[in-house]
């Protein structure tokens, strides 16, 4: 009976407590504007190809997606080289986020390897070429630069030249490949 009565007492004696309440603070966080990626949308879908240089034959995947409510482009690429004299066979698989960088003047790009290396470039789009130029990164490899040009040669067709330059050395044009976009699967109806 006590514990009910002192219940009754305090919701009671509590309720003009609530009537005086002052209104709930609103936050509000600006948000940045929206990412302007008109220059590359020729580059959203899929593609598949080839490389061109007979020395070093290999087969090259990449994908490009809008995300998250169209501010980022989530980049996904898959690269199989087979091996040559100066290099053994590699398969590496790579996702990269495409974000405006904090000016909104040009772009960013953060990659992230099967090799477990994670990589910051400065993205440039002049036309229908697209240029990464390595700026270091979490975990980039120690002392190597990668760096890679993205070129539309058709509607349907890019290359993609990928150089490399190890530590103390200039770069070289590691390969180049030719890629065709990728039909999207037919839909079937049910």
């Amino acid at each position: 009976m006590r514990a009910i009565l002192l219940a009754l007492i305090c919701a009671v004696g509590g309720a003009p407590l609530a009537g005086k309440e002052k209104p709930p603070v609103v936050y509000s966080i600006p948000l940045p504007s929206q990412a302007d990626f008109t220059v590359l949308d020729w580059l959203v879908g899929d593609w598949a190809g080839k490389t061109t240089d007979r020395s070093v034959p290999g087969e090259v995947r990449l994908s490009a997606t809008l995300d998250l409510d169209k501010q980022f482009i989530v980049l996904r690429g898959e690269v199989s080289l087979a091996a040559i004299k100066s290099a053994p066979a590699s398969r590496e698989s790579w996702i990269g986020i495409l974000s405006a960088n904090r000016e909104g003047s040009g772009f960013v790009l953060r990659t992230f390897s099967s090799t477990g290396f994670i990589a910051r470039y400065r993205v440039t789009v002049d036309g229908p070429e697209i240029r990464l130029n390595p700026e270091g990164g979490e975990n980039p490899p120690p002392g190597w630069l990668f760096r890679r040009v993205i070129q539309r040669v058709g509607v349907g067709e890019l290359t993609e030249t990928v150089q490399v330059a190890p530590p103390t050395k200039s770069f070289f044009d590691y390969y180049t490949a030719k890629l065709s976009r990728v039909s999207p699967p037919a839909k079937t109806t049910p």
